[in-house]
């Protein structure tokens, strides 16, 4: 199980608001107790296998984060020197209106495994808002209570795990983000400057998202397609997955897709998506099974029907027939039993 080593903590306000930037002079002590709190609270970026890397348009080298960390894999015992270089770093890019200021924490932990590999990994960390605790305290009276704003143990709003291996390629990352997009954008591409690692996680995540937007937006836009027919396409694309251990490209799109000119537009769709996304998908992968859960989530096979029906599609595309008579369009559902 990971150890933390060492940790600084320092307070990163919204440069652009004028707040402050306040570094700590010596490194944060705390027994084991703390420790195993504060690893409770970090372990989340444990447990991720979306992967990620540093990255730069010219050189890696000119990645100042990456640069940093890897003076701290150094000489670990530099961590706190290094701490504050990166929280100056952070300082700079929190110039957005919409930045939250908050306590920044770098740690350094040993014993760590990713990839079936130990390794020791540095952690950036984040918290931005507060929580309101209950104290109860004894008085003379009795007890008494008051109440303290602090930070939350049950979740980070930003953090980053940056594993010891890989150096070379930008190490291995793992990244929790509870913020929304505008404004996390400056912690993992101005801040921090990495792009995803394009393994099996990758692959498995982009083929679904693709195949799913491919379905629901572009379809439409080329051909006269239901929704029913969209719901089965959908589907389809989901079963596909859970019944293999490996994707296919050719047999996907045959199994899925199987009209050619429908295959053909998701060939070019495909390779518009890989050179919009500065990215290669693989032809044959293994599925990872946590990516293709996650996606899973976003793939609704629902019919809406004006505000008054909601159709949900999970099986034989040929018991639904749609319509349409003089009292409107319908849908017609064939089924054996009533549950």
């Amino acid at each position: 199980m990971s150890v933390i080593r060492n940790l600084a903590l320092h307070f990163v306000g919204n440069k652009q608001a004028g707040e402050g930037l306040c570094c700590s002079q010596n490194l944060l002590s705390s027994d084991e107790t703390m420790r195993n709190i504060l690893h409770e609270c970090f372990l989340p970026l444990f447990l991720t296998e979306e992967h990620y890397r540093f990255r730069h348009e010219t050189d890696l080298k000119y990645n100042e984060v990456y640069g940093i960390v890897s003076d701290i894999f150094d000489d670990p015992d530099s961590l706190l020197i290094h701490s504050v270089k990166l929280a100056k770093q952070l300082y700079d890019k929190s110039d957005h209106p919409k930045i939250k200021a908050g306590e920044f924490c770098v740690v350094h932990f040993t014993d760590c495994s990713v990839d079936g590999q130990h390794c020791d990994a540095v952690g950036l960390f984040k918290s931005e808002g507060k929580d309101t605790f209950l104290r109860v305290w004894s008085s003379e009276k009795g007890l008494d209570l008051t109440s303290e704003q602090g930070i939350s143990t049950k979740c980070l709003d930003k953090g980053c795990l940056i594993f010891n291996i890989e150096r070379e390629d930008g190490y291995v990352i793992t990244i929790v983000d509870n913020t929304n997009r505008s404004e996390a954008q400056y912690w993992t591409d101005h801040f921090l400057s990495v792009i995803q690692k394009q393994n099996q996680y990758f692959n498995t995540q982009a083929v679904l998202s693709m195949t799913k937007n491919f379905v629901v937006k572009e379809l439409p836009q080329q051909f006269e397609v239901s929704k029913a027919d969209q719901a089965d396409l959908l589907n389809r694309s989901m079963a596909f997955f859970k019944e293999k251990d490996t994707f296919e490209k050719d047999a996907f799109v045959n199994e899925v897709m199987e009209q050619p000119a429908v295959i053909e537009s998701f060939h070019k769709y495909r390779n518009n998506f890989e050179e919009r996304e500065d990215c290669t998908i693989a032809d044959n992968f293994e599925i990872n099974g946590s990516a293709m859960k996650k996606q899973f989530r976003s793939f609704k096979s629902v019919i809406k029907l004006d505000k008054n029906f909601h159709i949900y599609v999970h099986g034989d595309r040929d018991l639904i027939e749609q319509g349409e008579d003089e009292k409107g369009k319908y849908y017609k559902d064939y089924y054996k039993q009533e549950s």
